[in-house]
């Protein structure tokens, strides 16, 4: 699956965490992961539907831990099946309010906040405190995750 142009930093950061530039869980893989998170999602009663460029989130990036370098107990958890109750109602809420479908890829471990992925394949972080920008594709997204930048305010990005 291609990915985006990758900077030398992320692309380092991205293989000491198992990825590889021609990396593809696979069609069958993926789609378990997604089934999984569909399925739960309709048991809590608020359809999530994923878009082409979570599918291929998911697809080059699934089942990988990207650790922070520089904080021990902080990674990008890159499993889109962990979720809580409730939460597809606040993704479909937070889709409604920025006019773009969005799918959880996965989450961070540190407070369990959920990493989405809308249609236009920006990253979105929906945590207890509130929903935020994480990036326009995910070398942006990784980017700023290395970084430490302040993550925007989702709102900034409302229709």
């Amino acid at each position: 699956m291609p990915v985006p142009n990758l900077s030398q930093e992320v692309h380092a950061w991205l293989e000491r965490n198992g990825w590889t530039p021609d990396r593809d869980i696979g069609e069958v893989e993926a789609g378990e992961l997604i089934d999984a998170r569909v399925q739960d999602a309709e048991r809590q009663g608020s359809p999530l539907v994923p878009s082409d460029a979570a599918v291929r989130i998911i697809r080059n990036y699934g089942l990988l831990t990207l650790q922070h370098p520089r904080i021990d107990e902080f990674a990008m958890e890159m499993r889109p099946t962990v979720g809580y109750d409730g939460d597809a109602a606040l993704v479909s809420e937070l889709a409604v309010q920025l006019g773009r479908s969005l799918f959880p890829v996965g989450y961070d471990s540190s407070e369990y906040g959920l990493i989405l992925v809308d249609e236009a394949g920006r990253f979105f972080h929906l945590h207890h405190t509130g929903a935020y920008f994480w990036g326009f594709d995910e070398q942006d997204a990784f980017a700023r995750f290395l970084s430490g930048v302040d993550a925007l305010d989702a709102e900034e990005f409302f229709v």
